[in-house]
């Protein structure tokens, strides 16, 4: 790699691990939920595509199966989500969104819509889909 690619590199890196911070502070200022980013992406997840595995919900969230029980125990504990057991499969099991987890996820969506327009509301549409289409890139390796 020559120099010029590596300092560009760095700063992109610089500015990603800022944008990051800038996310969680504006996440955590804003939350009247008392549920981190993490739990309302589990919950949009098990409301848009149905029940899931544990592991299913930590490939998404590209977590580990230790991560998602110890997000889920919150979720459980609130009533939010349910897990049940495989009847065939005792092993297995699956979890849902409950409809108090449903109430909690809208409540949620005005947080995000803020969350989103603070920080992306001046890009158009045309570069959400060319920084969507380079992240997606760089995670295929």
């Amino acid at each position: 790699m020559n120099e010029h690619k590596r300092e560009q590199l760095t700063e992109l890196f610089e500015q990603m691990t800022s944008l990051e911070r800038k996310i969680a502070n504006q996440w955590n200022s804003q939350n009247q939920l008392g549920f981190s980013k993490s739990h309302i992406l589990i919950l949009a997840y098990l409301h848009t595509d149905g029940p899931k595995r544990p592991s299913a919900i930590a490939e998404k969230l590209k977590v580990t199966t230790g991560g998602v029980t110890v997000l889920t125990t919150k979720l459980i504990k609130a009533g939010l989500i349910e897990k049940t057991q495989n009847e065939t499969d005792r092993r297995a099991s699956q979890i849902h969104i409950t409809e108090a987890g449903i109430e909690v996820l809208e409540r949620s969506q005005q947080q995000v819509d803020n969350l989103f327009e603070n920080l992306f509301g001046m890009l158009t549409e045309d570069e959400i889909k060319t920084l969507t289409a380079i992240f997606e890139k760089c995670t295929k390796f």
